[in-house]
């Protein structure tokens, strides 16, 4: 009997990434309590509100980065896509353009620069530092053109004041069951990219080409497609963010996105995604994004310089990264 009802949790312990994903959990709580103890205003309910809305993302950027560095690549257009999609969006709107279509228009700019790093990673075998690379400053470029190489005016200037206020509430400033709707919008999204990974055939591809890519084509899965699926999911994770930005700014900033895939692949490491592909699951993004979250947010609490921020921050990426790499090559013990 005893052992049937330990059969469940030895599964879930069992798949490969769960310890990593329970590890960064239990450091987010640890640290929050830290720095709640150090200052109780972070145990506060408006702090708890706003840490969850800046939380979110660092989530969806997560979900990007974490789809990609599973296949064994990385994706550097991230943070240019997310200024591509703020000003496409914001330049639209400020010339009266429906809201929704303006999102359209952003988010098949975005799809469109996912099949283009999907193809020149997955087909031409570019290196993915490299093909991303070229994407990133196209994106920005984009970003710069869009509305003449300026920041747009505020959007309520084109669509009025009702519409831009009900985009703004949708992604930044309205409140669903007590809890910002930037925070819903993130969940919903992890929950069907967490589905698509974990309990799909596509989802298995993505693990097997970042696992083994030749033994992946040997059993039959087409590299281009499922490395451009990666990417695709990448985009649209991306685009979203760009509107985030846009509803908090009210308008569109041409530098929106600046180093947001780095904080991509903070969020995705941190939780136990391996920079090496194959390994990973996408409740350890959820749990890197909120050990980012709250170290900035606590730190802040406490008065620390942004300096130390961006120390504390890169040495708990790099250290999840060597962590990786030595139990990869069996050096645990040494």
């Amino acid at each position: 009997m005893n052992s049937k009802k330990q059969n469940p949790l030895k599964r879930v312990l069992s798949v490969r990434g769960m310890g990593a994903a329970l590890t960064a959990f239990v450091g987010w709580i640890v640290i929050y309590i830290a720095f709640g103890i150090i200052n109780p205003a972070v145990f506060s309910a408006q702090n708890n509100l706003n840490l969850l809305r800046s939380m979110s993302k660092y989530l969806l950027i997560g979900i990007a980065q974490s789809y990609v560095l599973i296949t064994g690549n990385i994706d550097l257009s991230i943070g240019t896509m997310v200024g591509m999609s703020a000003m496409i969006s914001a330049t639209l709107m400020t010339h009266g353009v429906n809201p929704l279509i303006a999102m359209l228009v952003a988010m098949a700019a975005c799809l469109l620069v996912g099949i283009v790093n999907g193809y020149l990673v997955g087909k031409f075998r570019l290196p993915p530092f490299i093909a991303t690379l070229g994407t990133m400053f196209v994106t920005r470029g984009i970003a710069y053109m869009v509305n003449g190489n300026r920041n747009t005016d505020a959007i309520s200037t084109g669509i009025g004041k009702e519409a831009a206020d009900r985009f703004q509430n949708f992604f930044y400033y309205g409140k669903t069951l007590g809890v910002y709707n930037t925070f819903w919008i993130s969940i919903v999204v992890f929950v069907i990219f967490f589905f698509l990974l974990s309990k799909t055939r596509s989802g298995s591809h993505i693990y097997a080409i970042g696992s083994n890519i030749d033994a992946a084509k040997l059993s039959g899965v087409n590299v281009v497609l499922t490395t451009t699926k990666a990417y695709l999911a990448s985009s649209v994770c991306s685009c979203l963010v760009g509107f985030i930005l846009c509803a908090q700014a009210g308008m569109g900033n041409m530098e929106a996105g600046n180093t947001y895939e780095m904080y991509g692949v903070a969020a995705g490491v941190i939780g136990g995604v391996s920079p090496l592909g194959g390994t990973g699951l996408l409740l350890g993004t959820l749990a890197g994004a909120g050990v980012w979250q709250t170290l900035e947010n606590g730190l802040n609490m406490i008065g620390a310089q942004v300096g130390i921020q961006r120390i504390v921050i890169g040495v708990i990426v790099v250290g999840a990264v060597l962590l990786d790499t030595v139990v990869r090559s069996g050096q645990t013990k040494k």
